[in-house]
């Protein structure tokens, strides 16, 4: 039985889940880099394109070894992978498979720039992005960013943006958030207390005090003050910033608040918003699908079938369709054996 379960795990190449990860894309074990840059070759050498193969080339295996098959497909043919991606696929297809391709560093900073770019700016994607990300990352993002663009991320959203919510997509571009999971009870209330003088207890609202108190402090603590807000308000800290704000300013605070309470319920609703309607926002659905397939996508899963009695996978099969649904499919179900 040992003697065939190893001729199991490297003939058929079985990848495994990390201990404690909820990603739904992860590390092969049996990773060949030079089998799957053939596959890839092969898949759009001559007439025609093979998506499917395209497809499960790169979804079997994470993003790190993504970076080794691209860079071992320039050594064995002398091409650029992403490249003969763009020029082979087209539509919603191609942006899934370049944004698969890319870096999380690379794909956060070109969502990023995407944003900014052209006429008029998408507040609501760069609140999303910079909220959800740690202080590592930011200073990661910072600095490619600068590289790629010969531009900071904060001069770029300094010419993009105004009022409050600009202070707030500054600030979150710093990071510099306190990370420690200490919880100080009387800190917590005298912040709770801050925020409610801020809006509900005062006419108008002081949004400094918001973006003091929610720009500085760690997750853990922010909870403990959510917490300590509910008992000296007839409010829930989400709908006192309903009451309070509006437009991308209340989209940017709601946005931090369900960052930190539970990142998957905040990229359930993300994806539920860029499905419902007429239409679909697909690049936003593609940005959560991608982003969050190697941190926390069947957390995203759970939450999204609870909220909406339905699967993610369903919702995707009944908005997308083609090489573009299995494409999205094949991430969400993921390539654990």
């Amino acid at each position: 039985f040992f003697f065939f379960f190893l001729f199991s795990f490297y003939h058929f190449g079985i990848c495994f889940e990390n201990v404690d990860t909820m990603a739904t894309i992860v590390e092969c074990a049996d990773f060949d880099a030079e089998s799957i840059a053939k596959d890839l070759r092969a898949a759009m050498k001559g007439m025609g394109t093979n998506e499917k193969k395209i497809i499960k080339a790169l979804t079997s295996v994470n993003n790190d070894q993504r970076q080794v098959v691209s860079k071992k497909y320039k050594t064995m043919f002398g091409r650029d992978l992403i490249k003969d991606l763009k020029s082979e696929l087209g539509g919603n297809m191609e942006d899934v498979a370049v944004a698969f391709m890319y870096t999380p560093i690379q794909y956060t900073c070109h969502t990023l720039h995407g944003a900014m770019a052209g006429i008029g700016t998408d507040e609501e994607t760069l609140c999303e992005v910079l909220a959800s990300r740690t202080n590592e990352e930011i200073a990661a993002i910072n600095a490619l960013y600068k590289e790629t663009y010969d531009k900071t991320l904060e001069d770029h959203i300094m010419s993009e943006t105004s009022g409050n919510l600009r202070r707030i997509l500054v600030s979150l571009v710093q990071g510099d958030r306190d990370e420690s999971e200490d919880i100080d009870d009387d800190k917590a209330r005298a912040d709770a207390q801050a925020l409610f003088d801020a809006g509900e207890g005062s006419w108008g609202t002081d949004e400094s005090e918001f973006n003091r108190v929610f720009m500085s402090s760690g997750y853990p603590h922010l909870r403990a003050v959510f917490k300590a807000y509910r008992e000296i308000s007839d409010y829930d800290i989400n709908k006192a910033i309903k009451r309070e704000m509006s437009g991308d300013l209340e989209f940017a605070y709601l946005a931090l608040v369900q960052c930190i309470r539970s990142p998957p319920e905040f990229f359930a609703e993300r994806i539920k918003r860029a499905i419902d309607g007429l239409g679909t926002n697909d690049t936003s659905l593609i940005r959560a699908v991608v982003s969050r397939c190697e941190i926390d996508l069947k957390d995203v899963k759970e939450v999204f079938i609870d909220k909406y009695d339905k699967s993610l996978a369903k919702a995707v099969k009944d908005e997308c369709s083609g090489d573009y649904e299995r494409f999205l499919l094949a991430i969400i179900e993921g390539n654990e054996a």
